[in-house]
């Protein structure tokens, strides 16, 4: 495989590492030369012992074009959908762009949708929970019917950005960079919103269908320097009828990042970071004593399972992928009808047959 990533931050140096650990050739671009320098001698060699020669780095404006197998899009959220764009006109076999996949405006969103199936390149989206061997085996006992008919399922990603900003060195505070503004992405409901993804994911396994109410309170902190939503909280409804819950912070510490599916004979729990190095599946019932599965991980772990899914997918059925464009596309239309529901007070429907635009939002 060769591979161009685009954003030599924190995203750009997981996934960079993840290619050359699975042996693919890897291009790393970006735009400021001192990012570039940053990767080399610091980020790189301080997470993954030494820095890799065999990853070439250029200036945006230099890198080669056309002829690879993958291009990552892992710059901030802003720049996404304009970089995909560029890269499905290279032609590659697929583009993986980092969560969330836009800013709550939606721009050109649907424009990325529709060029994406007229070129045949799939697009993935960087929500790497829901591909990880937790949700996969979740996926199993779900298919199993062992809890039973679901009757609501709930979510968490509470988490101070503390350790965001200890892995971002280079940045003061969320004023800094998009992280400070949910507008430009950032925020509990952007950073975070792995959690309303796999909520997504849970309801699609369990054949519930798309999230078509949204019903939000959001806690804003704004002040000269930023502009963003510390706490966000979601009741969800799907197309189905099923209803259910999902809480994301960037203010909890210690950090719990949790999920339930409850049945009407049992419930079934997604936990990472059970313990150190642990991801966890935790089954009950009403009759009997609780059964944990524990799975080791590392982080960096996270990001080559993300992308030997991506390689599977094309070799099978990308389009039944739950790391598609259109289901990190559903993330965003439900982090919009979110800013508008807290906004106006009220909820707000999402209509599927009007695209990914704003005008989807139908209060």
């Amino acid at each position: 495989m060769r591979v161009k990533v685009f954003g030599a931050g924190s995203i750009g140096n997981h996934l960079s590492h993840a290619a050359r650990r699975l042996g693919w050739s890897v291009d790393l671009c970006d735009v400021d030369a001192a990012a570039l320098r940053r990767a080399k001698e610091e980020i790189y060699p301080g997470r993954y012992g030494a820095w890799d020669d065999a990853i070439k780095l250029f200036d945006v404006g230099s890198a080669p074009q056309g002829n690879y197998d993958l291009i990552v899009i892992g710059t901030p959220p802003e720049s996404h959908i304009d970089l995909a764009l560029e890269a499905i006109r290279e032609a590659p076999r697929a583009v993986l762009v980092e969560k969330p996949l836009c800013p709550p405006h939606l721009d050109h969103a649907q424009e990325l949708f529709e060029l994406s199936a007229e070129r045949g390149v799939p697009v993935f989206c960087g929500y790497d929970h829901v591909v990880g061997q937790a949700s996969e085996h979740i996926a199993e006992i779900l298919r199993a019917g062992v809890v039973g008919q679901v009757v609501t399922i709930d979510v968490e990603f509470r988490e101070h950005w503390g350790g965001i900003f200890a892995a971002h060195p280079w940045l003061a505070g969320p004023g800094d960079s998009y992280l400070g503004h949910s507008a430009r992405g950032g925020g509990a409901s952007g950073e975070h919103s792995h959690a309303l993804n796999l909520w997504q994911h849970f309801a699609n396994l369990v054949g519930a269908g798309r999230v078509v109410e949204v019903s939000a309170a959001l806690d804003y902190v704004e002040d000269d320097s930023v502009a963003y939503d510390r706490l966000c909280l979601l009741n969800l409804t799907t197309e189905s009828g099923l209803s259910g819950r999902v809480v994301q912070d960037v203010v909890t510490n210690p950090p719990r990042k949790w999920g339930r599916i409850q049945g009407a004979d049992g419930f079934v729990e997604w936990h990472c970071g059970y313990q150190p190095g642990c991801d966890a599946v935790i089954k009950g019932d009403p009759s009997g004593p609780t059964w944990e599965h524990m799975i080791q991980k590392t982080r960096p772990d996270d990001f080559i399972l993300e992308l030997r899914h991506v390689v599977a997918a094309l070799a099978s059925e990308p389009q039944r992928s739950p790391i598609t464009l259109e289901r990190g596309l559903d993330t965003m239309l439900v982090v919009a009808a979110a800013h508008r529901s807290a906004r106006e007070k009220r909820a707000v429907h999402i209509d599927y047959a009007k695209g990914y635009t704003l005008a989807a939002l139908v209060a």
